[in-house]
């Protein structure tokens, strides 16, 4: 069930990590409006996939 969660999260990240480079792709006024925001999504993302792995290594290595 873990693993579940860690892909979808890392999917999740993938999608957004696209969105920003798609982002500054496009440039402009979206650009500027978006890039920031899209960043700290995929920092958040980054933290919660690295937590949810150290979460699933944690039990798994107690078995």
């Amino acid at each position: 069930m873990g693993w579940i969660v860690l892909i979808i999260s890392l999917i999740a990240l993938v999608i957004v990590l696209f969105w920003g480079v798609i982002t500054m792709g496009i440039g402009g006024k979206y650009n500027s409006k978006w890039s920031n925001k899209i960043m700290r999504y995929r920092v958040i993302l980054q933290a919660i996939a690295l937590l949810i792995f150290i979460v699933i290594l944690s039990f798994s290595s107690g078995k």
